[in-house]
């Protein structure tokens, strides 16, 4: 089964990449946006699978909008990333309602599959 996401960062380029990155790796991608309250929109609006969240974004902290999709019904799953590659992002992608983190540069087919299993 192809799982469907929403691409969640602020930069258009990378937002972009990841898109094609998925499509080519059997992910349906069925949207993007670019800040927190886009995102909060857009799950509403799609009910993906998958949602694919920058830990920075403009309007709010990526964490904060992980637990907002976490109190939802159709919940999906949230993976944080971030160009950073912190390890407190890891500690507190446990503690909270995500299925981990992975920094962009290491974001990949295998790295998302483990989260996701």
């Amino acid at each position: 089964m192809r799982r469907s996401v929403l691409v969640v960062d602020d930069h258009p380029g990378f937002r972009s990449f990841l898109s094609v990155y998925l499509t080519a790796c059997g992910y349906s991608v069925v949207g993007e946006a670019a800040d927190g309250a886009a995102a909060l929109r857009e799950a509403a609006r799609l009910s993906p699978d998958v949602v694919l969240l920058d830990v920075h974004l403009p309007d709010h902290d990526g964490f904060e909008i992980a637990r907002r999709l976490a109190d939802r019904p159709s919940r999906p799953a949230v993976i944080m990333i971030s160009s950073r590659d912190d390890p407190d992002y890891a500690v507190r992608a446990i503690a909270s309602a995500t299925c981990g983190f992975v920094a962009k540069s290491r974001l990949s087919r295998e790295s998302l599959e483990r989260m996701l299993e």
